[in-house]
């Protein structure tokens, strides 16, 4: 039928939204507060690994409060 129309769904699990949002705020980190590309990429890892490690800490810690 030509009226049909197919729709493509997008799911992320929590941790993945973490992870997306920990690439996208540390790119614009490493951008917006250093000068040097090299410093850029550095920074950026260096708040993308924060971000996560953070993410994995919260969640250790609710996984503490639940049991």
């Amino acid at each position: 039928h030509c009226d049909r129309q197919e729709t493509m769904t997008f799911e992320l699990s929590h941790f993945n939204a973490a992870l997306l949002f920990a690439l996208c705020a540390s790119t614009v980190f490493g951008i917006t507060q250093r000068n040097t590309p090299r410093d850029m990429l550095r920074y950026g890892a260096y708040c993308f690994a924060l971000f996560v490690g953070g993410v994995v800490v919260a969640a250790w810690a609710m996984w503490l409060i639940k049991h």
